[in-house]
C-alpha cells in the first residue's frame, strides 16, 4: 500500500510524451495468443494493467520479454487454456482472453473480471455473442467454461456497443469458419488499433471505426511487430492538469482527433489551443471560464474516462456547468472527496453539478478507481497547501510514470510507502 502526496500551487508547463494507451495495448496482448512466432509490440505502457496481463500470458505458456517500453511475446509454447482465478481478479481487461483461447484452443475458463469498481459491467454481451458462434458456455460459482468444437462465423448484433463484446468476438472470430458480422459494435480507435495489429498478422477484419465489423475467419496468424496507439485518456488528463494549474503545455506522440470533443469545449472557452499531426499544444491565460454541459457517451462521444478529470477541472473555472455520466452508474464516488477538498458541487441523479468556482484546499483523500484518482491528482495540483491520495494502486493501473512526467512538468508529487 502507498499514498500520493501531492503539493499545490505549482503552474505545470512543458513537455510529455504520452504513453501507449492501455486500451489498445490489452487487447492486443489478448489477440497475440492465437499468434504463432515472436511478436515486438513497441510503446507498451508501464503500468500494473500490463504486469497483469504479462503476468497471465506468462501462467499460459507464453514467453514474454520486456526491454523498456518494448514487449516481445512468443505464445508458441501455449500450454494452458485456463486463467487462474487470483491474476483474474486483477483486471477486467483479462476477459479478452476468452475469445482467443476459444480461438486458439477451442476452449477457455474464465472466472469473473476484476477491475475498477465503478458499476455493474456485466459479460452477458460476450457470451450472448458467443453462444451464437457455437460456443457451449458452463457457469459454476467460481468459473465460466466455454467449449466449441467449431467455431462459425454468425451475424450479431450488439445490444449496446461495447468496446469489450466487440473485441472478444474480433479474437473469438478469428477461428471461426466463414464470415462474422459485428453489428452496433463499438467504434473506439483502440478496436482500429486492433483490427490493424490482426490483419499485419495475416487475418482479414474490416470496418473498424464503424458500426459494422466484419470478420473472415480461418486465417492463419503469424507474430509481427506493432506499435500502440498513444492514450488518449492520458493526453487528455495531462491537457486537463496543466490548464488547471494555469500552465502551457506540448503533448507528443499524440493526435487532437482522439480527444475532439475536449479540445472542442477547451477551445470554446478560451484557451490557447493549437496542433499539428503527432503533436497538441495549449496554454492557459487564468481568465478563462468554462460553461459548459457534458454527457458520456460511446466514441465518438465525450469519453467516461475523462469524465472526473473534467470535473475536478471544471471546480475552478466552471461555475454553471454540468457533466452527465451515461456510461457507469457508479462513477461518481470522486465526488464526495472532492467535496472534502472544497469543492461546491453536488450530484442530481446521474449528473454533477457545480454550483461555483472553489479554490480547492489539501487534505486526505481517497481514490476509488483509476480515473476518479486521476482527477484527485487533478484538484491536488490546483489546490492549497499539501493533498494525500490513498489507494495508488488504482492509478497505476493506469499512468505510466506518472510521478516522473508531473515532476517534469513542475509539479510537485512523491510517492510514500507504507
Amino acid at each position: 500500500m502507498s499514498d500520493y502526496h501531492v503539493k499545490g500551487g505549482n503552474r505545470l508547463s512543458g513537455e510529455v510524451k504520452i504513453s501507449g494507451a492501455k486500451n489498445a495495448v490489452l487487447p492486443i496482448l489478448a489477440a497475440s495468443v492465437i499468434t504463432k512466432g515472436e511478436n515486438i509490440f513497441t510503446m507498451c505502457p508501464d503500468i500494473s494493467d500490463v504486469e497483469s496481463m504479462v503476468k497471465i500470458l506468462n501462467a499460459l505458456g507464453c514467453k514474454v520479454i520486456r526491454d523498456g517500453d518494448t514487449l516481445c511475446v512468443n505464445a508458441s509454447y501455449l500450454s494452458e487454456c485456463r486463467i487462474p482465478d487470483e491474476l483474474m481478479k486483477e483486471m477486467r481487461s483479462s476477459v479478452f482472453l476468452a475469445g482467443s483461447l476459444l480461438a486458439r484452443c477451442g476452449e477457455a475458463v474464465i472466472s469473473n473480471p476484476g477491475g475498477c469498481r465503478i458499476g455493474e459491467r456485466p459479460i452477458d454481451l460476450h457470451i450472448k455473442g458467443l453462444r451464437k458462434m457455437g460456443v457451449h458456455v458452463v457457469h459454476t460459482a467460481e468459473t465460466i467454461k466455454l467449449q466449441a468444437e467449431n467455431l462459425k462465423g454468425a451475424h450479431i448484433s450488439l445490444d449496446y456497443p461495447s468496446v469489450g463484446a466487440t473485441e472478444n468476438l474480433m479474437l473469438a472470430a478469428m477461428a471461426a469458419e466463414g464470415v462474422t458480422r459485428i453489428e452496433n459494435s463499438a467504434r473506439e480507435p483502440e478496436i482500429i488499433d486492433l483490427q490493424q495489429y490482426i490483419n499485419r498478422c495475416g487475418g482479414c477484419v474490416k470496418g473498424a471505426g464503424t458500426n459494422v465489423i466484419e470478420v473472415i475467419g480461418g486465417k492463419d496468424l503469424k507474430g509481427c511487430e506493432h506499435k500502440i496507439i498513444s492514450d488518449r485518456i492520458e493526453a487528455g488528463t495531462y491537457l486537463l492538469m496543466a490548464l488547471a494549474t494555469e500552465g502551457e503545455i506540448l503533448l507528443k506522440e499524440t493526435d487532437r482527433r482522439l480527444i475532439a470533443p475536449l479540445i472542442s469545449i477547451l477551445e470554446q472557452s478560451g484557451y490557447g489551443i493549437g496542433y499539428s499531426k503527432n503533436e497538441i499544444w495549449a496554454k492557459a491565460s487564468g481568465s478563462e471560464h468554462v460553461r459548459c454541459h457534458i454527457h458520456t457517451a460511446p466514441y465518438p462521444g465525450f469519453p467516461t474516462d475523462l469524465q472526473p478529470q473534467l470535473t475536478a477541472f471544471l471546480t475552478k473555472a466552471g461555475r454553471g456547468s454540468s457533466v452527465e455520466e451515461n456510461i457507469f452508474e457508479n462513477r461518481m464516488e470522486y465526488v464526495k472527496q472532492l467535496k472534502k477538498m472544497g469543492a461546491d458541487i453536488e450530484i442530481s441523479e446521474k449528473k454533477v453539478i457545480i454550483n461555483n468556482n472553489n479554490i480547492l484546499c489539501g487534505t486526505d483523500v481517497k481514490a476509488e478507481d483509476l480515473r476518479g484518482g486521476a482527477a484527485l491528482i487533478i484538484a491536488g495540483l490546483m489546490a492549497e497547501g499539501d493533498t494525500v491520495i490513498r489507494n495508488t494502486k488504482y492509478i497505476k493501473r493506469g499512468y505510466s510514470k506518472l510521478e516522473e512526467k508531473i515532476r517534469l512538468l513542475g509539479g510537485e508529487i512523491r510517492e510514500n510507502e507504507k
